[in-house]
């Protein structure tokens, strides 16, 4: 699990379990705490904050349910993992 800033939005890219890359937006959509801060065991990416948890091969809420991440298409390009921003805006959720 890592950070990046690609074209001006926060990146949380990780290796989900089987090795297929993921991008999704870096920020809890809680309240805004960078997820690298985190965990990640492969499977779930949990916030330091709040302990809300992502599933990280679909973004989805697992606690709560009923919140997501935006999730960025990725390819590789040899060993480079490109990340395409466009039209993905970052979610937020209920407080």
């Amino acid at each position: 699990m890592e950070s990046f800033e690609v074209n001006g939005q926060e990146i949380l890219l990780v290796c989900a379990e089987g090795g297929t890359f993921k991008a999704f937006q870096g920020v809890c959509p809680h309240q805004d705490i960078p997820l690298v801060e985190g965990k990640f065991d492969g499977k779930t990416v949990i916030c330091r904050a709040h302990l809300w948890q992502f599933d990280a091969c679909t973004g989805k809420g697992i606690n709560p349910s009923d919140c997501a991440l935006a999730e960025y298409p990725v390819r590789m390009d040899g060993e480079d993992i490109l990340v395409n921003t466009d039209g993905v805006v970052p979610l937020f959720a209920h407080t």
